[in-house]
C-alpha cells in the first residue's frame, strides 16, 4: 500500500514539453495525469467518454462549436462525450486530466501522444 502524497507541483518540474500529458496515479481505472499546454491543440472529440480539465495554474479556454469555456486556476470543465472542442492558452498553463486508462488525448490512436508515468 503506498501512502505517499502525490505533489503536483514536483511532477510539473518534471518536464518541459506541451500537450504532453504525464500520468501520475490512477483511480477507479481511470488515468490522473498532469499536462503543461501553451498555443492550441487541436479540433477533437471523444466518443466514448467525457473530457475532464481541472486548471492548476494559469488560463485555459475550452474553445466549442457554439461558445467557448473560460477557466482560471482552481476551475473545472467536463466536455461531454462526443462534443467537439479545442483547448487553448495564451500563456503557459498546468492542467489536471482524468481520463478512462486508453483513451487518446485526441481522440485518435494514430495522432495522440504516447502517455508516460512519472
Amino acid at each position: 500500500m503506498n501512502y505517499q502524497a502525490i505533489n503536483l507541483s514536483e511532477k510539473l518540474s518534471l518536464f518541459n514539453e506541451y500537450w504532453q500529458p504525464k500520468i501520475v496515479g490512477e483511480f477507479n481505472g481511470h488515468d490522473l495525469m498532469v499536462v503543461k499546454v501553451k498555443g492550441e491543440f487541436n479540433w477533437h472529440r471523444h466518443d466514448d467518454t467525457d473530457d475532464f480539465f481541472l486548471v492548476l495554474k494559469g488560463n485555459l479556454t475550452i474553445q466549442l462549436q457554439d461558445g467557448d469555456a473560460h477557466l482560471g486556476p482552481g476551475e473545472l470543465y467536463v466536455v461531454p462525450r462526443g462534443v467537439e472542442h479545442c483547448p487553448l492558452a495564451s500563456e503557459e498553463a498546468h492542467i489536471l486530466l482524468i481520463e478512462p486508462k486508453g483513451v487518446p488525448n485526441t481522440g485518435d490512436i494514430q495522432t495522440a501522444a504516447v502517455k508516460e508515468a512519472i
